[in-house]
């Protein structure tokens, strides 16, 4: 009768659990596939630039296609009037500053730093960030969105959603956090939100703009740099085998600083918490009052409650930003 071969005897077999005294071990994590990390990288970069796209059109359908929308944009609009004159010394400056010659100059410095970081793949997404997001403003502006006649207002009805003055500013902000390494980047995008809420708070004390003109703009930038970090996902660097670089990771394999969100994110997203709750009364009580909006308190309510819904998108659409860097794995 057959019988199985003997089994030689090869010690006892070791045991996953450390010995007394000594730390466990953990268990090596399976290797990311670059392929997927780049595939999760471009649907970060896609939804975001969806989403904020999405915005821009409930803006417009909310606040300009509807005559409770464009009754309470109206009143903040009216409610600027209150304290121009000396509003206006500060602001005039500031919107001054925003020309043509200022974004084509901003735009060459980025483009120069991106170069000198030699990023050259990085200064392309750039212009085309801030190119881009200029060239659709005006598009929006002037061809795809109306401005309906719905009884709101008796000073014109000529379209000004999203607004030029903002979607500069926000465009050159979000230029600056893509080029500077990535441990400045926090500190960049508290800037750009800081220079971009200045720019449409603004907009709307010369009377410019209203509150969702300046939204609408910084949406655009929004959509163009979750499409500019789609494409650094898709186009990412290729180690000497050709496969895509993890996030992270230079090329021979040595270790790079991810962007991250840090303390700068943080204090965006507080900020813009704490004024998206007061701006959210405002907004609630202008569009409840019954009849017209026009009394002194109604419209200085409206007004604040405008001007502080510039600054919480402002600041939670650049904490949007870093989030979007981060996952699409933008490194130094």
């Amino acid at each position: 009768m057959a019988t199985d071969p003997p089994v030689a005897y090869r010690g006892p077999v070791s045991s996953p659990v450390a010995s007394p005294g000594t730390a466990p071990v953990p268990a090596a994590r399976p290797a990311a596939d670059p392929a997927d990390v780049g595939r999760s990288g471009v649907a970060h970069g896609l939804t975001t630039a969806a989403c904020a796209a999405t915005g821009i059109w409930l803006l417009w359908r909310l606040f300009v296609d509807t005559a409770g929308g464009q009754r309470v944009d109206q009143a903040v609009f009216e409610g600027a009037a209150y304290g121009r004159t000396r509003l206006w010394q500060v602001a005039q400056p500031v919107l001054d500053l925003i020309s043509v010659p200022f974004l084509a100059l901003v735009l060459l410095g980025t483009v120069l730093i991106a170069i000198g970081r030699r990023r050259w793949g990085l200064a392309v997404q750039v212009a085309l960030l801030v190119g881009g997001a200029n060239l659709t403003t005006q598009v929006l502006k002037n061809i795809v969105f109306e401005r309906p006649d719905l009884g709101a207002t008796s000073a014109g009805y000529a379209n000004t959603l999203p607004s030029g003055h903002t979607t500069v500013a926000a465009s050159v902000s979000a230029a600056l956090v893509f080029v500077v390494p990535p441990r400045a980047r926090p500190w960049a995008a508290v800037l750009g939100a800081l220079y971009t809420a200045a720019t449409g708070v603004s907009t709307l004390i010369g009377r410019w703009h209203r509150p969702s003109d300046v939204a609408a703009a910084v949406l655009v930038v929004l959509a163009w740099s979750g499409f500019a970090c789609a494409l650094a996902a898709a186009t990412r660097p290729r180690d000497g085998v050709g496969r895509p670089l993890l996030p992270g990771r230079g090329s021979g394999g040595r270790r790079a600083r991810p962007g991250g969100f840090g303390v700068g994110g943080g204090l965006l997203l507080l900020a813009g918490s704490g004024a998206a709750v007061p701006a959210g009364y405002a907004m609630h009580r202008s569009w409840t009052t019954t009849g017209a909006l026009d009394s002194r308190a109604e419209l200085l309510l409206a007004y604040a409650g405008g001007a502080l819904g510039v600054v919480a998108i402002s600041a939670v659409a650049f904490a949007a930003l870093l989030l979007v860097c981060r996952a699409t794995g933008r490194a130094a």
